[in-house]
Protein backbone atom coordinates (compact mmCIF):
# COMPACT_ATOMS: atom_id res chain seq x y z
CA UNK A 1 0.00 0.00 0.00
CA UNK A 2 1.22 3.49 -0.29
CA UNK A 3 1.12 6.50 1.19
CA UNK A 4 2.65 10.19 1.88
CA UNK A 5 4.45 12.15 4.22
CA UNK A 6 2.55 15.57 4.95
CA UNK A 7 4.09 19.05 5.89
CA UNK A 8 4.32 18.37 9.10
CA UNK A 9 5.97 14.70 8.55
CA UNK A 10 3.54 12.51 9.23
CA UNK A 11 2.20 9.42 7.54
CA UNK A 12 -1.18 8.41 7.51
CA UNK A 13 -1.95 3.89 7.57
CA UNK A 14 -4.15 3.20 4.96
CA UNK A 15 -8.12 2.82 6.40
CA UNK A 16 -8.14 -0.72 5.56
CA UNK A 17 -4.47 -1.86 7.79
CA UNK A 18 -6.21 0.36 10.90
CA UNK A 19 -9.70 -1.67 10.20
CA UNK A 20 -7.83 -5.03 9.56
CA UNK A 21 -5.63 -4.19 13.09
CA UNK A 22 -8.02 -2.28 15.23
CA UNK A 23 -5.75 0.65 15.03
CA UNK A 24 -7.16 3.77 16.97
CA UNK A 25 -6.67 7.34 16.86
CA UNK A 26 -4.02 7.91 19.97
CA UNK A 27 -2.90 4.69 19.83
CA UNK A 28 1.67 4.89 20.22
CA UNK A 29 4.00 2.92 17.84
CA UNK A 30 7.71 2.49 18.12
CA UNK A 31 9.55 4.10 14.84
CA UNK A 32 12.52 1.93 13.96
CA UNK A 33 15.15 2.78 11.00
CA UNK A 34 16.33 -0.19 9.90
CA UNK A 35 18.57 0.96 7.00
CA UNK A 36 18.45 3.77 4.12
CA UNK A 37 14.89 4.31 3.51
CA UNK A 38 13.77 1.19 4.98
CA UNK A 39 11.96 1.72 8.70
CA UNK A 40 9.88 -0.41 11.35
CA UNK A 41 6.23 0.81 12.54
CA UNK A 42 5.49 -1.19 15.58
CA UNK A 43 2.92 -0.79 17.86
CA UNK A 44 3.65 -0.42 21.62
CA UNK A 45 1.89 -2.30 24.25
CA UNK A 46 -0.80 -0.42 26.25
CA UNK A 47 0.06 -1.15 30.18
CA UNK A 48 -0.87 -3.96 31.64
CA UNK A 49 -3.76 -2.55 32.99
CA UNK A 50 -4.76 0.42 31.02
CA UNK A 51 -8.66 0.64 29.90
CA UNK A 52 -9.21 -0.91 33.77
CA UNK A 53 -11.26 1.70 35.31
CA UNK A 54 -13.15 2.74 32.49
CA UNK A 55 -14.14 -1.29 32.67
CA UNK A 56 -14.80 -1.07 36.32
CA UNK A 57 -17.05 2.03 35.84
CA UNK A 58 -19.04 0.84 33.52
CA UNK A 59 -19.84 -2.13 35.59
CA UNK A 60 -23.72 -2.17 37.14
CA UNK A 61 -24.40 -0.24 40.33
CA UNK A 62 -24.70 -2.26 43.62
CA UNK A 63 -28.07 -3.54 43.56
CA UNK A 64 -28.39 -4.09 39.74
CA UNK A 65 -28.94 -7.29 40.00
CA UNK A 66 -32.07 -8.48 41.99
CA UNK A 67 -33.11 -12.45 42.85
CA UNK A 68 -36.00 -13.80 41.04
CA UNK A 69 -38.18 -15.99 42.40
CA UNK A 70 -37.98 -19.63 41.92
CA UNK A 71 -39.29 -23.25 42.83
CA UNK A 72 -36.79 -24.62 45.24
CA UNK A 73 -34.19 -28.02 43.62
CA UNK A 74 -34.20 -29.09 47.30
CA UNK A 75 -36.40 -32.60 45.91
CA UNK A 76 -34.60 -33.21 43.13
Amino acid sequence: MKTTVSSKGQIVLPAEIRREDGIEAGQEFEVTREGRGEYRLTLKSPPANEGLVDWLLECPVKGFFVPIESESTDTL
